[in-house]
């Protein structure tokens, strides 16, 4: 699988990744079998959030052993979006994929708070180490 450098880090990404919207719509064995068959194959870029259900838990089974060779998404709804819920937020994805760290973590898209807010609740949870190695917003 092609790989690509990740905006300005270090990181390679492979260039076709795996979305979970609606993964936990079927049949859950299937769907953790799934994305470890995606993993198999090199589509190790696992796109999952917040909004998507029991997905990131989907996810979260589907990688142990192999989180260290995933680029593992997540992202904030806009309704959670201000600085305090945001980080809250985040440290709920954290706990249902059963990790310390995520390695972009994304705003779903804008809503009513400042996007001020959102990047700098982004920008403490970098400060503070942990969470994300990249921390990106969609605008």
């Amino acid at each position: 699988m092609e790989q690509r450098q990740f905006g300005s880090t270090q990181c390679k990404v492979a260039v076709i990744g795996q979305g979970t919207w609606k993964i936990d719509n079927d049949d859950y064995d299937s769907a953790i079998a799934a994305l470890r068959q995606g993993l198999d194959l090199g589509m190790t870029h696992i796109d999952t959030a917040e909004m998507y259900g029991t997905a990131e838990n989907v996810v979260s089974e589907a990688i142990i052993g192999r989180r260290d060779q995933v680029f593992l998404v997540s992202k904030v709804l806009p309704h959670n979006a201000s600085r305090r819920e945001t980080i809250a937020a985040c440290e709920r994805s954290l706990a249902r994929l059963k990790t310390d760290h995520l390695d972009c973590y994304l705003l779903h898209w804008r809503g009513q708070h400042p996007l001020e807010d959102t990047i700098a609740a982004f920008e403490q949870l970098k400060d503070e180490g942990m969470k994300t190695r990249e921390l990106l917003n969609l605008i």
